[in-house]
């Protein structure tokens, strides 16, 4: 017979509710945080300036978005 048991053994159901809760806690910050930054972002508004000289692959794109306050 198998005498190496132990009580606090992470396989069989006690690693399952273990696993469970530590991936259900993780998804519940990630919710949370992402809830904080969509409200934080939602009333930060932009303005695109000369849009006529945009170039499609260009680095200085981001100085035509202008935030307005």
């Amino acid at each position: 017979m198998n005498e190496n048991r132990s009580v606090f053994a992470l396989d069989g159901v006690v690693g399952m509710l273990i696993a469970t809760v530590l991936l259900l806690s993780i998804l519940a910050f990630l919710t949370v945080n992402a809830m904080g930054v969509q409200s934080a972002q939602a009333t930060n508004y932009y303005k695109i300036k000369d849009e006529k000289s945009i170039k499609m692959f260009s680095t200085e794109n981001a100085k035509h978005v202008v935030t307005v306050k």
